[in-house]
């Protein structure tokens, strides 16, 4: 037998993404594999085990191995837990919700309906949702109609895993990849094998009946975790459960019936399969009770782009059908019942927005061309073909950031040469002679992946991550490097190194591009470094003249040049890209790219930020790069500029203290 103890690093702990790896990894050797964390003990090829194991982050964990492949098995456990699990949950933590009241009726002097005013909770996903509440209650399942049982379970389980795997597909065709990864771990827990024995071992209950038990104990096991975001996914359990019970019992599965007319959906809870089963054009927004900022319904929402918020008070329960609310995701509060003008200006503020987007999406074919004649790209942020193809719908002028870690992520192995090649050429087809920036593989201790084995750091966002960990593994970096080269030809490729911070990591690269085209016979490409360390920055007139484009990433600039964690909820009102010192940053970038005639574009969240945008152009920036839905709204904001005017309004801004004064003064500029 073989054992080591471990520490688990992942932010979150042993949360279902991690879990999931974990779990099939170790089902890939015939060794007996178990986890022991304090007092309890876990079976590592059982997902449900793993999860009641409770493993928060800082766990430290005895893995023990026992069998005839046990050498391979602990080496290859220990590599993938030191590396994070392909922990890659890109939806930062937030803090978890206060405790809401228990009931309307316990003390007389609780509000009542009528006189409840705003209620409050945690802002989930961004955006204002004005509309009649609609009450979501899932269907009760009748006991007494488990004895009749029309399906077996093994049969109910196919039959799941099929509609788990449609739910799959759907989301990942709306690119919601990392969503669609929920449904992936729902698959998991279905072949999960202690819950199959505990389901079967019952032989004094029904079928049914046994199932539910299995899975009321262990969901029950996972709720009483200490950590919030390990005991939310009790919730994915139950999911499960109720899927295959209503199969068992040939209950079919039908959509969510909603009014005819947009409703803001509330709930005390919402499963990931209820959430994916509205449709999306009748939900304005959702108000849950026990869903948390980490919930999946919350990741749900946002992705979807429909305003919600989690921890509401249990008030919210009471109201009617049909009530009026204002419900603020950037807030976190539902306005209940609000006066009639405080209403009629959030309605006007909500339809404003959507006629603004729908003119903008028929006019998405226009260039972005100010009144006074200046041109702006507008590209788009992707990360797979079907970005690509979204991207041309949505009628982009490229592919300003093209993500590559999607084909490293959630697999064992790394890619191979010809797999990253295939990618590459489809989506250099796709797009046509327009341009693809494609970043080399940016990851690291924040994004790990479980074949490539980093040292624990203790802040992986200054550690071994970006271009510092592709020259440090330079057969990674060279068969990706050869994959583009091989499909430039096919398209407008160019490259695109991220996390550089001085000029030695430029010319390292580069001495491998040459080296990799002169083997290919591959034709020139145009090289560019992300602008996102504030050496980088402040170096930009040292390094222009060695590249052909600067792409600044504004998300991780801000981030390291005020010294705030872009995760930490606490700060997020003050990591602003508009702070004056990140746009004192990002003003010398510009003017050291076009003192050497070499182009300047943004490719972080701040290029769709209506704020930002005039400030930007205002100090001469070539592109912006936005989210895919984007992409037409900001085009037609740069038809509405006049350059003339805005590049004196953005030489004032680098004059303000702070990002609210940039705001304010953005604001009174524009009315």
């Amino acid at each position: 037998m073989k054992q080591i103890e471990l520490v688990i690093q992942n932010p979150t702990g042993l949360h279902a993404r991690p879990a999931k790896v974990l779990v099939t990894l170790a089902k890939q050797f015939k060794s007996e594999i178990s986890l022991q964390y304090e007092s309890k003990r876990a079976n590592a090829k059982s997902m449900v085990s793993v999860l009641t194991l409770g493993a928060v982050s800082g766990s430290c964990i005895l893995i023990q191995v026992n069998g005839e492949d046990e050498d391979s098995a602990i080496r290859e456990i220990e590599a993938a837990v030191r590396s994070g699990l392909g922990d890659n949950d890109s939806h930062a933590a937030a803090p978890q919700p206060a405790p809401v009241a228990k009931s309307l009726a316990t003390t007389p002097s609780e509000p009542t309906p009528a006189t409840l005013g705003v209620l409050k909770g945690i802002g989930a996903a961004p955006g204002i949702a004005v509309g009649p509440v609609f009450h979501f209650r899932p269907a009760e399942l009748d006991e007494n109609s488990f004895i009749d049982a029309k399906v077996s379970l093994p049969e109910a389980i196919s039959q799941a895993k099929e509609q788990l795997t449609l739910l799959h597909q759907q989301m990942a065709g709306k690119k919601l990849g990392a969503e669609a990864a929920i449904f992936e771990a729902h698959i998991e827990l279905l072949e999960d094998p202690e819950l199959l024995e505990a389901a079967q071992a019952a032989a004094n209950q029904s079928a049914a009946k046994a199932w539910k038990t299995a899975i009321e104990e262990r969901a029950a096991a996972i709720a009483a975790l200490n950590d919030p975001t390990l005991s939310a996914r009790a919730a994915d359990l139950r999911d499960v459960g109720q899927r295959v019970l209503r199969l068992m019992l040939g209950l079919s599965e039908k959509g969510i019936s909603l009014p005819a007319n947009p409703v803001v959906i509330v709930a005390r809870e919402l499963s990931p399969s209820d959430t994916a089963s509205f449709d999306s054009e009748h939900v304005l927004g959702f108000g849950i009770v026990e869903g948390g900022p980490t919930s999946h319904i919350a990741i749900l929402a946002r992705a979807l782009g429909i305003p919600a918020i989690v921890g509401v008070e249990e008030a919210m329960l009471a109201l009617a059908d049909g009530v009026p609310v204002i419900l603020n995701g950037n807030d976190g509060t539902l306005t209940v019942n609000p006066d009639p003008d405080v209403l009629a200006r959030a309605a006007q503020s909500q339809r404003r927005w959507l006629e603004y987007r729908r003119f903008a999406a028929e006019q998405a074919a226009l260039p972005a061309v100010t009144t006074d004649g200046h041109h702006v790209d507008v590209t788009a942020n992707a990360g797979s073909p079907a970005d690509a193809a979204e991207a041309m719908k949505m009628s982009a002028d490229g592919i300003g950031l093209l993500r590559t870690e999607f084909l490293f992520l959630e697999r064992s192995t790394a890619p191979t040469e010809d797999e990253q090649f295939s990618v590459y050429r489809a989506i250099a087809e796709t797009m046509q002679s327009l341009p693809v920036i494609v970043r080399t593989l940016d990851i690291g201790g924040d994004k790990p992946l479980p074949y490539i084995q980093l040292k624990a750091e203790l802040n992986p966002f200054l550690g071994e991550r970006g271009i510092r960990l592709c020259l440090n593994r330079p057969e990674l970096f060279r068969e990706q490097l050869r994959a583009i080269l091989r499909a430039a030809s096919y398209g407008n490729l160019r490259i695109m190194f991220p996390m550089v911070s001085d000029l030695s990591e430029i010319r390292q690269a580069r001495a491998i591009i040459d080296e990799l085209r002169h083997e290919l016979n591959a034709p020139e490409i145009q090289i560019g470094i992300m602008i996102e360390v504030p050496s980088a920055a402040l170096l930009a007139d040292k390094l222009a003249p060695e590249i052909d484009f600067f792409s600044i990433g504004t998300n991780d600039l801000t981030q390291y040049a005020l010294a705030m964690d872009r995760g930490n909820a606490s700060l997020a009102a003050k990591h602003d890209g508009l702070h004056p010192a990140v746009l004192r940053l990002i003003a010398h970038t510009i003017e050291s790219a076009h003192k050497y005639g070499k182009r300047a574009d943004i490719c972080g969240e701040l290029g769709s930020d209506p704020a930002a945008v005039p400030v930007l152009i205002g100090l001469g920036m070539d592109e912006l790069s936005v989210s895919i839905p984007s992409v037409p709204t900001v085009k037609a904001q740069v038809r509405g500029l006049k350059l003339s005017d805005i590049q004196p309004l953005a030489q004032q801004a680098l004059q303000c203290s702070t990002a609210q004064e940039v705001r304010e003064l953005v604001k009174k500029h524009f009315g």
